[in-house]
């Protein structure tokens, strides 16, 4: 069994992996990704409209993965209007990229649910020397950190946490999915993105991926280092049984 210590640390870890886990799914289903403003490009150039005018015609929407909602302005009220990624918006987005992004969140968060068992069962259990020990621990939390590890330095590494934001990002800023979403099925109008503002749900992808490393630097507080060795005691009875032989 480990010591009092040992149990305190793998436990904060695990309540902070566990708490992870939770935070990834809560914003997996929330339309609170990203806040965008959007200008009818259209009525503000046919009135020339500048200045405190433009407020008539800057309306603004709220999405996540999945859904959204929001409102457009074109001098004429406010319009209302919902949408859902599935199936709506399919021919209008980059679906490769979105799929990405749903599918490394899915991914954080089994992985990060494994480690919170593993992290508990160190705690509380047994744990073995390959596995469900500190190796594993290592190892579940730097694949959560990084899909693959580096053989050097130099190479580059990734993470599901980062890789989440970053494709989030792209699919936002590069192939400006507010102003898609806003001109969907708008034959009249057209729709330019004034602002974007990353929300809760997206800065929950980033504390997760630091969760992650937090719990790397708790299991090295608990007197573990990496690459892990075998103990003397392991050492010499191996040594002893060669010797039989």
């Amino acid at each position: 069994m480990p010591s009092q210590q040992k149990k305190i640390i793998f436990c904060m870890a695990g309540v902070l992996s566990f708490a992870c886990a939770l935070g990834v799914v809560t914003a997996l289903g929330t339309p609170l990704w990203i806040k965008a403003t959007i200008l009818c490009k259209t009525g503000a150039l046919l009135v020339n409209a500048s200045g405190q005018e433009l407020d008539k015609f800057m309306g603004e929407m709220q999405y996540g993965l999945f859904h959204g909602e929001g409102v457009r302005q074109c001098g004429l009220g406010a319009r209302p209007f919902r949408f859902s990624f599935f199936p709506d918006l399919l021919k209008a987005i980059p679906v490769s990229i979105h799929v990405n992004v749903i599918l490394f969140s899915a991914i954080l968060i089994v992985l990060t649910m494994v480690g919170t068992a593993f992290f508990m069962y160190n705690a509380f259990g047994k744990p073995f020397e390959t596995l469900h020990g500190p190796l594993g621990l290592y190892l579940l939390s730097f694949i959560s950190v990084a899909l693959w590890l580096p053989a050097t330095s130099h190479q580059a590494q990734g993470s599901c946490g980062c890789l989440v934001m970053i494709l989030f990002a792209s699919e936002v800023k590069i192939h400006h999915l507010s102003e898609k979403i806003a001109n969907y099925k708008e034959a009249t109008y057209v729709y330019k993105t004034q602002s974007e503002k990353y929300t809760t749900s997206f800065w929950v992808i980033f504390i997760c991926f630091f969760v992650h490393f937090l719990n790397g630097l708790l299991i090295r507080l608990a007197g573990f280092q990496f690459p892990f060795t075998k103990s003397k005691d392991t050492e010499t009875t191996n040594v002893a049984a060669d010797l039989m032989y």
